[in-house]
């Protein structure tokens, strides 16, 4: 496990690398700051002042190095906008993030392995047609239309939900479902097409010769065994969440990670969006090893590999 577990920090080293370079160089084609936080008529020696107190006025490559250096200090500077830590205002948005593709996958993952335990049980009954039909188009339709239509169809017409914010319980109804629809019709699948496959095996059959009931046969035996690829698509649909919520956030108003992006993005706030998009690089890869040492725990082929 600790070869694993080296293996997969090691790897993940370049790719942030990679992240954390091209962040930095794009976030400055969004256009020159000054053009937004200074007035038009500022004058040349304003401009050359204000480029002076933010670091703007060096050579990219001296930036991109001073910022390395900082970011190796945990200080990855100011927010033009408010003048205060940018790992400040990151840290603060993303609990908000974090809860939001918590509750969704968590409700995603039990649903899934209830509809797809029970279309799985009897295939090709009205049940498993029903729920193959229903996942399939689940797994099709975009997260920004569902969230459009649940604006217009559950706050506007009927007025039964917010449009914004998060005190309230109703307030959470519409980001979640969003973001639920998607990731529990590709469950769905998976864990069905998983469970038939282990309710044909002869260790199933085994256990129901031994006189096991049919509840322990499909939840103990046969779901134990097929969630190993279910976990692996579980945790590639959880990284999928975190990059959805940007659009999530910002159509709900919802205070987390992904809305920090985008308000960071129109305001040219490139210490808040290089700080946000870092730590959810960070969030990422450590997601990944996780889903990696569980699939590990569940599938010792995997660990037998790891220790070759």
């Amino acid at each position: 496990m600790l070869t694993l577990l080296r293996r997969r920090a090691v790897s993940s080293v370049v790719p942030l690398l990679v992240v954390v370079l091209g962040v930095f160089f794009l976030a400055r084609l969004t256009g020159d700051p000054a053009n937004l936080y200074l007035p038009l008529s500022a004058t040349p020696e304003m401009r050359a002042e204000f480029a002076a107190r933010n670091g703007l006025d060096d050579p990219l490559i001296t930036q991109f190095g001073d910022y390395l250096a900082q970011v190796a200090h945990l200080d990855f500077g100011e927010s033009l906008r408010t003048a205060q830590p940018a790992g400040e205002a990151v840290l603060r948005a993303f609990p908000a993030t974090l809860q939001l593709a918590g509750w969704t996958m968590l409700l995603a993952i039990v649903g899934a392995v209830v509809i797809g335990a029970l279309a799985a049980y009897r295939p090709n009954s009205a049940t498993d047609r029903i729920a193959s039909f229903l996942s399939s188009t689940a797994a099709s339709v975009p997260d920004f239309w569902i969230a459009i239509m649940g604006v217009l169809v559950f706050a506007v017409t009927l007025g039964w939900l917010p449009t914004s914010g998060t005190s309230g319980a109703a307030a959470w109804v519409l980001p979640v479902a969003t973001l639920f629809i998607r990731p529990f019709g590709v469950l769905v699948q998976v864990v069905r097409g998983a469970m038939v496959s282990a309710l044909s095996a002869p260790y199933v059959k085994v256990a129901r010769g031994k006189g096991a009931s049919e509840l322990r046969v499909v939840f103990g035996h046969a779901l134990r065994n097929a969630a190993a690829p279910a976990l692996t698509v579980a945790g590639d649909l959880a990284v999928g969440l975190v990059n959805g919520a940007v659009v999530v956030e910002t159509i709900f108003g919802w205070p987390g990670i992904g809305k920090l992006m985008i308000d960071s993005v129109l305001q040219r706030d490139f210490a808040v969006l290089q700080a946000a998009v870092l730590l959810t690089a960070l969030a990422i890869f450590a997601l990944n090893i996780l889903v990696d040492l569980c699939h590990a725990l569940l599938d010792p082929r995997v660990r037998q590999r790891a220790a070759a």
